[in-house]
């Protein structure tokens, strides 16, 4: 697969385009390359969203089955940052 050339600029600019395209890009600088970069991550899947959307769905029926809520969890998992937070200091 041949990379496309684009000027460090360009590739700034655009930078939320290319980390989505699926080709590698040279980033030159005055005309002369100074990095490539190479996509690793393929695009989602229709399967793979499909399996999260499962995921989620099952997640939700979870946690009304164990009586609590959402933003109970959300709490929680506030106090306990904070707590870890303070340990670290």
């Amino acid at each position: 697969m041949i990379a496309t050339k684009v000027a460090i600029r360009e590739f700034r600019e655009n930078l939320s385009s290319y980390l989505e395209s699926e080709a590698p890009v040279a980033i030159t600088r005055h005309g002369a390359t100074i990095g490539i970069y190479v996509p690793t991550r393929p695009k989602t899947s229709q399967a793979d969203l499909d399996a999260l959307k499962a995921a989620g769905e099952k997640m939700q029926d979870l946690i009304v089955a164990g009586g609590t809520s959402e933003d109970e969890i959300v709490e929680d998992f506030k106090r306990l940052r904070r707590e870890r937070k303070a340990q670290k200091r």
